[in-house]
């Protein structure tokens, strides 16, 4: 019977017709499921640096500089980005630079208590580093009452924040301005802190799991948080449950880095668990 029939093979033994096309269009579908991911990186990327050159992206993601540029019109047209010749920016720095408001809003109850958790645990009199993120932002907000604090930090926005009230001493290191973090960077912002000593920093992330350490979305800021990091005396990680085992794209180093990290009340127990047989401090929030 016809039923029987093996399907029609082409000289190398592939199939032909209509199969090869449904083969074909299963390939397409795989490379879709490894774009979207692809996709998302460059913007958590863009996010974090406000731009990104095609050249740079297609290094470091290791395709085509043709493919990068599909990504980039892709979320062109889905309005993330605005493209421009030789690579892309974010569509909402110049608002967020002009209102002095970070990209992430999202979890911000749970950042709020990170926030009012990790100001606790700071003392008068004390010199401390806080790191750029949507998160030390909250736990700047639950130091206005401190006394005698001296701040350093690499983002304007918690600079402004504690900078003039007049029982806070703030320093800021030189950079580049890195607009959607509202922070300085660069090699001038690593020299600076190695002559710095704190003691704390409490230090925010992309991403944070067992296995892979910390994680960010690119390679800007590794040296500077590292450089935060050996001038700090205890590291205090603040991050909410949600970046637990979410792995961006670049990794700073492993759990070693940090001695303490602040959470919220959402962290699993089997997680609460796996940090803690790594010898680190597990605070949550309240």
């Amino acid at each position: 019977m016809d039923t029987d029939r093996p399907a029609p093979r082409s000289d190398n033994g592939a199939p032909t017709g209509r199969k090869l096309a449904a083969g074909a269009r299963n390939s397409d579908e795989r490379r879709s499921l490894l774009a979207e991911p692809r996709r998302q990186k460059i913007l958590e990327w863009l996010q974090e640096e406000g731009s990104a050159r095609v050249r740079d992206l297609s290094a470091a993601f290791e395709v085509s500089e043709a493919t990068i540029r599909q990504d980039l019109e892709r979320l062109e047209v889905d309005g993330h980005i605005v493209r421009e010749h030789g690579g892309a920016y974010l569509k909402t720095v110049p608002l967020q630079v002009q209102t002095m408001s970070l990209h992430h809003h999202d979890n911000l109850e749970r950042k709020a208590a990170i926030g009012r958790t990790a100001a606790a645990l700071v003392n008068h009199g004390e010199t401390i580093i806080l790191d750029a993120g949507s998160t030390t932002t909250a736990v700047a907000q639950n130091l206005v009452e401190h006394r005698d604090l001296t701040v350093i930090t690499n983002a304007l926005n918690i600079a402004l924040t504690l900078g003039a009230l007049p029982s806070f001493t703030v320093h800021m290191p030189g950079g580049q301005f890195k607009a959607p973090t509202l922070s300085l960077s660069g090699d001038k912002s690593v020299d600076y802190f190695r002559d710095i000593f704190a003691a704390k920093l409490f230090l925010a992330t992309a991403g944070v799991a067992v296995d892979t350490g910390l994680t960010y979305p690119s390679f800007a800021d590794l040296h500077l948080k590292q450089a935060m990091i050996r001038a700090a005396s205890h590291v205090y990680l603040v991050a909410d449950s949600t970046k637990i085992n979410r792995p961006s794209f670049t990794r700073l180093g492993t759990l070693e880095v940090i001695q303490s990290f602040i959470t919220d009340e959402y962290i699993s127990d089997e997680d609460a668990k796996a940090f803690e047989r790594r010898g680190i401090e597990l605070i949550i929030a309240s």
